[in-house]
């Protein structure tokens, strides 16, 4: 069962996954079973800020090492719940993280989230770590870029301003969440550059082992 929540010996389904050390252990009826406990990747800051730049070029150069994705893939009806930080979309995201993982690989997933909207669910469990860097930039370069945007993604200049708010409320707070968020501002860097300090981010906290699939703890 690839379903982190389900136990393949009783069929429950766990409301708060229990794991230890590198086994899921079943509330209801005790079984236990092999479980990669990986890092999640948590690739975050402003729209505006280069994650769906940088994105792509990540999942070539860590191809084989990471899985790469878009959380905003996600982002339908269904999913789309009204509650303050979004949980039913967070916590959907952590389990098909966590199925990710069991295939050997960690993940880095591309989009806006602060670690209290995932290091608060009951599927934070399920990951040794969560580590996040947050690309952002100055805000008049911010506009600029959302500005630019095509019409589709619907930029208007209340949303582009609300965007600016939440960035510098980041920057203030980035060192005060636990764990803590790092910053990379990417106003005047290459796309190259922002991607090399977001390789020199993953593989700074990237144990061998995982690299390996063979993290467990």
């Amino acid at each position: 069962m690839l379903d982190p929540r389900i136990c393949p010996a009783c069929g429950d389904r766990a409301e708060a996954p229990i794991v230890d050390g590198p086994t899921r252990v079943c509330a209801r009826c005790g079984h236990r079973w092999p479980f990669r406990r990986l890092p999640l990747f948590a690739l975050t800051g402003p729209s505006g800020g280069g994650k769906s730049t940088v994105g792509p070029a990540l999942a070539e150069r860590l191809g084989g090492r990471a899985v790469v994705l878009e959380q905003d893939v996600l982002w339908t009806g269904g999913l789309r719940d009204d509650v303050n930080g979004h949980p039913e979309f967070r916590a959907t995201w952590l389990r098909m993280a966590a199925m990710i993982g069991q295939n050997g690989r960690p993940v880095v997933l591309c989009g806006t989230v602060v670690p209290p909207e995932f290091e608060n669910l009951p599927e934070r469990a399920l990951f040794s770590e969560i580590h996040y860097l947050a690309l952002v930039a100055e805000p008049e370069v911010l506009a600029r870029r959302l500005r630019a945007r095509p019409a589709w993604r619907q930029w208007d200049e209340p949303r582009i301003a609300e965007t600016l708010e939440f960035t510098d409320w980041l920057r203030k707070h980035a060192g005060t969440f636990h764990p803590s968020v790092q910053l990379f501002d990417t106003t005047s860097v290459t796309v190259e550059m922002a991607v090399d300090q977001a390789i020199s981010w993953f593989e700074a906290r990237s144990p061998d082992g995982c690299m390996q699939g063979a993290c467990n703890s």
